[in-house]
């Protein structure tokens, strides 16, 4: 049986616990916990699960802003005690909202809500490419693959998952207004990186996979923060 990755971040260990339980009778999940929220978002980045299971009020950072940091192929269950938040779930585009306590059936039909949905968006993603030139020939990059783009003079640098570069002599700002501007945030006048990529960052740097520090300029260092809290 192929196995769905499952994440949980919630400061409340019953509430992980539950879901825990209702994960190993649901059966195919194989779920990960995180009662501290920047750990969960971490692992999400690296991981790309298909499914997050995400409370909203929690004491350190609010769901809602976890949400909009996640990768483009997670489906996302928002579970939360407070019914004032389904609004902010419809505009975030959640697959459901469970509200505390919910019941194993209740569970059930979330989850299978969240595994079509996200279904339907590793296959949008999988079909997103951009078009560059290398040299005389076109090259067709999958959005999905690309960590990172660098500003080399007349040239990019574009730096996609197993360690390919494909160098195009074309601006940055040229290959930016291809790109998808939810999925990508300028941190640096040379550096471009995904969002969905980033394994952690402070205001003055990025980390990126496999383990590839960046700089953020110190005219892009509010706009980050704001993209990426």
């Amino acid at each position: 049986m192929k196995m769905t990755n499952c994440i949980a971040i919630d400061d409340e260990p019953i509430a992980l616990s539950i879901i825990e339980q209702f994960c190993q009778r649901h059966g195919g999940l194989e779920l990960r916990t995180f009662s501290e929220p920047q750990a969960g978002l971490s692992e999400i980045r690296r991981s790309k699960p298909e499914i997050v299971f995400l409370d909203i009020e929690m004491a350190e950072v609010n769901g809602l802003q976890i949400a909009r940091q996640l990768p483009q192929t997670c489906s996302f269950i928002f579970t939360t005690a407070y019914t004032g938040y389904a609004v902010d779930g419809f505009n975030l585009d959640a697959a459901d909202f469970l509200h505390k306590p919910f019941s194993y059936d209740r569970f059930c039909k979330a989850v299978s809500r969240a595994m079509q949905k996200a279904e339907f968006l590793k296959s949008k993603e999988q079909t997103r490419s951009i078009v560059v030139k290398r040299e005389y020939a076109n090259v067709l990059i999958p959005v999905a693959e690309i960590i990172y783009i660098e500003a080399m003079e007349n040239y990019v640098k574009i730096y996609r998952e197993a360690g390919v570069c494909t160098v195009s002599r074309m601006s940055l700002k040229s290959i930016v207004e291809l790109l998808p501007t939810d999925d990508f945030v300028r941190i640096h006048r040379s550096y471009v990186v995904a969002k969905n990529k980033i394994l952690s960052f402070s205001k003055h740097s990025v980390l990126l996979p496999p383990y590839v520090e960046l700089p953020v300029g110190r005219l892009y260092a509010d706009k980050v923060s704001q993209v990426l809290v």
